[in-house]
């Protein structure tokens, strides 16, 4: 696994990753009192900056956190940490907690939030995952009620992700009360009748960068995507099923449960959507490189 490159970011201040340090009094280490963002950064330039800040300031509010500093001067900060580590392909991490604290369950007075943000070298996703797929499982979601705030306890996805490696398999997929939410680490698409589904928005549910470019992607097309509900029942029948991430992209998935999905390997509909989400990618690419001097 890729290690963070050397430059991080502390409360106002960059400095090499091995010199930053947070106290253990702090309470997203005894807690897991915080939230993150993971972007994705091509090029140099980062990936939808605005909607994963906004993201991130819906989640901040979610947990009673006003946020740290103003969008566009965060999304400076990040710009910068990314120039520093190199300003190419990467994911840029943002973790932000209630800060510093005697250990009390109830939010402290006067506590100021740590911030602390990363830089980290990607490789490109597998051609052989687009190519014939990757398996999944699916698992029942021992998650709290909030999944809507992307919290730094993952505990549970931890275990799940585990669970799928264990199986053989690249994700798991959530299904709370007889449907399917999202995966470990993903959103998920399923196509019925040559029509894609994803799970609405709600408080089980992530919303998904991905996804939402996914979506736009599909209407531009005039593809049969859509928001509705998937009931797990239904999702061995499915023609095709795929799987979106920041850092993964949009994957299709040929084998669920240990069993082929459709015909076993990707579908048309993910070709034509993976095809226009690329493409995507390499008009930011285009625009980075004019922009450098």
């Amino acid at each position: 696994m890729s290690e963070p490159t050397s430059i991080a970011y502390l409360n106002g201040t960059f400095l090499p990753l091995s010199e930053a340090r947070v106290s253990i009094l702090d309470r997203g280490f005894q807690f897991a009192d915080g939230v993150y963002e993971v972007i994705p950064v091509y090029g140099g330039r980062p990936f939808r900056l605005d909607a994963h800040l906004a993201r991130l300031e819906r989640s901040l509010r979610e947990i009673g956190m006003e946020p740290p500093m103003a969008r566009d001067d965060l999304g400076e900060q990040v710009e910068e940490l990314i120039a520093r580590n190199g300003g190419q392909d990467c994911q840029a991490y943002i973790q932000v907690t209630r800060g510093e604290a005697p250990r009390n369950h109830p939010f402290p007075d006067a506590v100021h939030p740590t911030m602390v943000m990363t830089c980290t070298p990607v490789t490109p996703v597998p051609e052989a995952w687009t190519r014939e797929g990757v398996s999944v499982i699916t698992a029942e979601d021992i998650r709290w009620a909030r999944c809507d705030i992307k919290s730094i306890a993952l505990l549970p996805n931890v275990m799940m992700r585990q669970k799928a490696a264990e199986a053989g398999a690249f994700e798991a997929l959530w299904v709370h009360q007889g449907r399917v939410m999202e995966g470990a680490a993903s959103n998920v698409f399923a196509v019925f009748g040559g029509r894609a589904v994803t799970p609405s928005d709600g408080s089980r549910v992530l919303p998904g960068i991905t996804r939402d470019v996914v979506l736009e992607l599909a209407a531009e097309q005039d593809l049969p995507v859509a928001s509705g509900e998937i009931a797990a029942a239904d999702l061995p029948q499915a023609e095709e099923i795929w799987i979106t991430s920041s850092t993964k992209e949009v994957l299709p998935v040929s084998r669920l449960d240990g069993q082929p999905v459709g015909a076993g390997r990707p579908g048309p509909l993910f070709r034509t959507v993976l095809d226009a989400y690329r493409a995507r990618i390499r008009e930011l690419r285009a625009r980075a490189e004019e922009e450098q001097p």
